[in-house]
Order: structure tokens, then sequence, then C-alpha cells
């Protein structure tokens, strides 16, 4: 095993290393934060839609008793009954379901956005791995989870406790009661200890989600040697980039030297530069510079540039200045008109006087 893979992870994860273990489910994502939510927004929907809910209820079971008496017992009429209470069962708690399944999924994509793979369901020989699932057992996290729910039993032990004693004095008021009225008593009282119970289990489940995003972030942190690894697959070895710039060069310089034949002039330094320029009054708003090269590149500019009778043109200081602020395809900088326009001038000149 090479040297490098002994090194620390001391760098933070990069966007393709963090996309990569998304891929493969690895999420910050506490369980914990989803039980509590649902708790206590659950718990609060039975307390707004309970009334409601028992109301229809008693309704129901009025009519059932009432109906009950006169009902022939067959298997159809038996199984028409079971159908109509279970439909009818479904029915009055469809709303509080909704709401549960609404809020489970909001929580899940609050904590890691909308996220469909199928990798964590793939067998893998790792999960069989007696070794393994030891180390599991002894790991840090197992700790980590241990203490934690031995937290939240024993917070919700002595909150359940302190909220039923503080009540016991009104249950006793509650014995010349109707049965109603000590029922809904009973129902609330019910549902604020579980709601004090729910808002200890979501501070403990924000807890648990902050070390859940720490203990992410912590795995998949990556040595030095690793994000040169990543930046060399992502962008390929320093000799592939060098090859496919080498290439990239190439055939700039093919395509410029296509040019050179149509250019009006080449200034020259006179060996170790050159510049073609090419001018249509018609066409362009000022001479634009079709190739240029410096030694081995300046003499085939001008080799290409006899070949084609482009007339060359010696004038170092012009020759200077167009090579350091132009590049290939670019207008002559307004700087250089008044230089460009006599080398122009003087090279229609002698086409004239070859014509005549």
């Amino acid at each position: 095993m090479p040297e490098e893979s002994f090194q620390e992870r001391t760098e933070k994860a990069t966007p393709r290393r963090r996309q990569k273990a998304r891929e493969e489910g690895r999420v910050a994502r506490s369980q914990e934060l989803n039980s509590a939510v649902l708790l206590c927004l659950g718990i609060t929907a039975i307390y707004f839609l309970g009334p409601a809910l028992a109301v229809q209820l008693k309704q129901y079971m009025t009519y059932l008793f009432t109906e009950a008496p006169g009902m022939v017992v067959t298997p159809d009429t038996t199984v028409g009954f079971f159908t109509s209470t279970i439909t009818t069962f479904f029915l009055l708690l469809g709303p509080i379901f909704v709401v549960l399944l609404v809020i489970a999924y909001s929580v899940n994509v609050l904590q890691v956005g909308i996220l469909f793979t199928s990798k964590p369901l793939e067998p893998k020989l790792d999960k069989l791995n007696i070794v393994n699932g030891i180390k599991r057992l002894v790991s840090v996290r197992s700790m980590v989870e241990l203490i934690r729910d031995i937290i939240k039993v024993t917070l919700i032990a002595i909150v359940g406790y302190i909220s039923i004693k503080s009540q016991l004095n009104s249950f006793f008021l509650l014995s010349d009661q109707s049965v109603g009225l000590f029922a809904g008593v009973m129902s609330k009282q019910a549902l604020m200890v579980a709601l004090q119970i729910g808002a200890v289990m979501l501070i403990l489940a924000l807890l648990d989600y902050a070390y859940q995003k720490y203990d992410f972030e912590k795995n998949i942190r990556m040595s030095k040697q690793e994000i040169k690894e990543e930046m060399k697959d992502y962008e390929g070895s320093p000799q592939t980039k060098a090859r496919i710039r080498r290439i990239q060069r190439e055939m700039s310089n093919r395509r410029m030297m296509r040019e050179i034949p149509k250019a009006d002039v080449v200034i020259t330094n006179p060996t170790h530069l050159a510049v073609a320029l090419k001018y249509n009054q018609s066409e362009m708003e000022a001479p634009m510079v079709v190739a240029k090269g410096e030694r081995l590149l300046a003499e085939k500019i001008k080799e290409i540039a006899t070949e084609a009778n482009v007339p060359i043109v010696e004038n170092k200081p012009l020759a200077r200045s167009l090579f350091s602020m132009c590049e290939v395809g670019s207008y002559v900088p307004s700087q250089l008109y008044r230089a460009v326009a006599e080398v122009l001038a003087y090279v229609y000149r002698l086409k004239s006087e070859k014509v005549h």
C-alpha cells in the first residue's frame, strides 16, 4: 500500500466527493429528528382535529348501537358490517394520516433534499463480515447513540413523571364528573404530557442532527493526496493535459498558416518576430492580425508569405508592438493605427506600381 494512503484526512470534501457520497445514499440525516417532529406535529394535529374526530366517532358508535339490535346476522351482512366499519374508520382518521405523511416526507426533504437512490439496498458482502459488525458495535458512533438513548429515556421519564405529578390533584376532582367530561379532560392532559415529552425529544433530536452532520463531514474528509488524485482523474494527468495543449496549439497554428496567403502584409523584426495583417475597408473596422509568431514560427510565416507573394516589411518597433499588444484574430489597437496605415499605404503603392 502506498505511503499516501496513510495520510490523515484533514481537507474538506470536494463537491465531487459529496456528490458521490450522496449517490451512495450517505447523507447527514437524523432518524431521531424525524420521530421527534412527527410526534410533536402529530400531537398538535390530533389536538386540533381531535374534537371533530371524537364527535364523528360518537355519532358513528350511536348509529351502530342503534342499528345492531335489528341487524340480521348473515355472511353478507357480517362482511358488509366490517367493510363499512373499516371504511368509516379510515375516512375519519384519513386527515390525521395525511398530515403525518406530509410531515414525515417534509422532514426528510429538509434534511437531505430530494434523493432517489437504490445503492443502499444493494447486497454487499461487507455487511456479512462479523469483524466489521463487531467494530461497528464498539465504534464511537455506537457509543454516542447509546449515550443518546440513555439520556433520552431518562429525560422522558423525568418529564413524564413531573407532568403527571403536577396533574394528580385535578384527577381526584374528576371522580364526580360525567364519563364524557372525564374522558375529555384525561385526553387533553395526555396530549399535553405527550407534547412536553415530544419537546424534549425534539431538543435531543436537534443535537443528534448536529452530531450526524459533524460525523458525516468527518467521514467524507479527504487527504491531500486524495484531492490530487481526484483532480488528476477529473482533469487528466499532466502528460495528457500537455499533449492536449500541444495538439490544440498545432491545430491553431495550422489554421493560422492557412490565413497568411490572404494577408496584405507581414511586418517583421526582422528575424525574431513576424506579424501578418489583413485589411478590407468595406468589411473591417480596422486592420486585423491573422497570424503572428517568433523565431522558428516567424520564419515559417515569412516563408509562406514569400510563396504567396505577400509583401514583407521590416519595422522593428511596430513588429514588437503588434506582437505584444495583439492576439491572432484581433483588430489593431487605435494607438497603432497611424504606423500600420503608413505600412499599408506603402504596400498598396508597391502593388499599384507593379500593376502599371
